[in-house]
């Protein structure tokens, strides 16, 4: 029977976009049918950076070019945007699911869910991006995402509190709004898409909520506080809005905490 955690690392290390999606989504399947054992001694590699093919060229975030709804080429560049984004998360999800051993079985399973359709949105936006004579890789990125995931490959909890509860939740306050750009320019091949990641992101930050709220009842800790001092200790306390409350509420945050958060306490 295949080693998981082999299986996973592979995946991982892939370069290859399509490859790496096909990977994973084989992953999710075995793992639902009982077909990979989970032999927790085989080492961890600390992957200061996961396989990617080598476009597109990461940049520093303040060099890329703005990005337009109002032109065809700014709408590819807005799906490029995400692409890139969907393409991280694939990754992230693996990592999770690989590097935490310690955890039971439904984290493997919710991380294997997720990476599986984070792979989906990958392919379709690749797809779309063909559709309209580009690809993944066209244009300019950036490596902020797995950056985040290197800073918290030590501790369970930090990673779900700073990755699905920071990084993908802010995915849940901006999207509507571009969303809302596409829908007034008609462009509903990327409005589609973009409300079906919405959706599925929506329950991926409910998996990193409830994982991160089991940790802390665990740990006996405070999770509003100890999440201000996550924030405090990992991005200077900086956290951006608007909030998207009710999709927030929705993916499990409490109301008393966003009451904190949009009145600038964390």
């Amino acid at each position: 029977m295949p080693e998981l955690y082999q299986q996973i690392e592979a995946a991982i290390l892939n370069p290859d976009v399509r490859h790496k999606c096909a990977l994973t989504l084989q992953l999710h399947d075995q793992w639902r049918q009982g077909l990979l054992n989970r032999n927790a001694g085989t080492a961890i590699l600390p992957i200061e950076d996961p396989g990617r093919p080598q476009q597109p060229e990461l940049v520093d975030p303040r060099k890329l070019e703005r990005r337009s709804v109002a032109t065809e080429h700014g709408r590819v560049r807005l799906l490029h945007a995400f692409a890139h984004i969907e393409f991280n998360a694939i990754n992230i999800a693996l990592d999770a699911a690989y590097r935490f051993r310690e955890m039971p079985s439904r984290f493997v399973s919710d991380w294997l869910l997720v990476a599986s359709e984070e792979a989906r949105h990958f392919q379709l936006l690749e797809d779309e991006l063909r559709q309209r004579g580009s690809f993944y890789g066209a244009c300019q990125a950036h490596r902020g995402l797995w950056d985040m995931v290197c800073q918290t490959r030590d501790n369970v909890l930090h990673r779900m509190a700073l990755v699905p509860r920071v990084m993908e939740a802010r995915g849940l306050d901006v999207t509507p709004g571009m969303i809302a750009k596409l829908t007034q320019v008609e462009d509903q091949a990327a409005v589609e898409i973009l409300q079906l990641i919405y959706r599925d992101e929506v329950g991926h930050v409910r998996i990193g909520n409830y994982w991160y709220q089991q940790l802390c009842e665990q740990q006996g800790l405070d999770a509003s506080k100890t999440f201000r001092e996550l924030i405090d200790r990992y991005m200077g306390g900086k956290l951006r809005g608007p909030l998207n409350r009710s999709a927030r509420l929705e993916a499990g945050f409490k109301a008393a905490e966003l009451n904190a958060l949009e009145q600038g306490l964390l």
